[in-house]
């Protein structure tokens, strides 16, 4: 494929799951308990998202990829530091919440208006990645409400593999119920993927990708914009840690209709 790509990767920051992640009730809605002093990471799904543009755009020459990341400008700053050694990006940052606690809507809202803003970005050329799930924002629908907002219908959730073909299209393998992959053909951009692991592993450290990539960074963090997430009419009652709780039976060739009914009984019992 010789037509240049323009690929926008939707990511956020999240602690690091190695620590013990508290939740605790604030005066306006929940938190973690000292959050900001907990080390953060890029979100791994949205890593392997970014790993799978920076790998199409070095196959397509001429291609861009961009990093739309909302979160505090500190952590930002801080987790760039390492993500920027892995890849060739442009960041494009705003300054805000990425408690996991925050609606997914006005999250969609900011990050839409966001990438609208990108200079020179040509939504003929666009595929929006993002991670399929997030492990802070694990509502599921953030990326396709952003796909939705700048008007882009054709979209894929659970991506492991896309090819392109030579004359522009390109060929999704998707994942569907049953352990299975569903394979789709979209005829051109623009595109929204989701990615579940994707295939590639986490790329080497590259110090000159990183100074690079630090140059274009930190003047971006700088002109971070305030993205305050409204949360009109959501409430949450409580926060609290799951249960541990583990009640193991053994049962051979039960079907699964009756797993399914026996977990749905127990579930309405809590």
């Amino acid at each position: 494929m010789s037509t240049p790509l323009q690929i926008v990767v939707c990511g956020s920051i999240v602690p690091d799951p190695l620590q013990t992640l508290e939740p605790v009730a604030g005066a306006a809605a929940p938190s973690l308990k000292n959050e900001m002093m907990l080390p953060a990471i890029l979100d791994p799904w949205a890593a392997h998202a970014l790993y799978e543009a920076a790998h199409l755009a070095q196959k397509t020459p001429g291609s861009k990829v961009w990093l739309v990341s909302l979160g505090p400008k500190a952590k930002l700053q801080q987790v760039m530091m390492t993500v920027a050694q892995k890849v060739p990006f442009e960041l494009v940052a705003l300054d805000g919440s990425a408690s996991g606690f925050s609606d997914s809507f006005a999250t969609a809202a900011a990050l839409a208006g966001a990438i609208a803003a990108i200079p020179g970005l040509d939504p003929s050329k666009l595929l929006l990645f993002g991670g399929w799930e997030s492990a802070s924002r694990g509502a599921g629908s953030t990326l396709q409400m952003v796909g939705e907002r700048l008007g882009i219908a054709e979209q894929f959730q659970g991506v492991d593999q896309i090819a392109f073909r030579e004359d522009g299209s390109f060929e999704v393998l998707e994942r569907i119920e049953g352990g299975r992959h569903q394979v789709s053909v979209c005829t051109a951009p623009p595109a929204v993927l989701g990615w579940a692991t994707g295939h590639l592993p986490e790329p080497r450290n590259n110090p000159q990708v990183g100074m690079a990539n630090m140059r274009a960074i930190l003047p971006a963090l700088q002109r971070a914009k305030a993205a305050p997430l409204a949360a009109a009419g959501l409430r949450f009652h409580s926060v609290s840690l799951p249960k541990q709780q583990r009640q193991t039976r053994v049962v051979k060739n039960m079907p699964a209709e009756e797993i399914a009914r026996e977990i749905v009984a127990w579930i309405g019992e809590e």
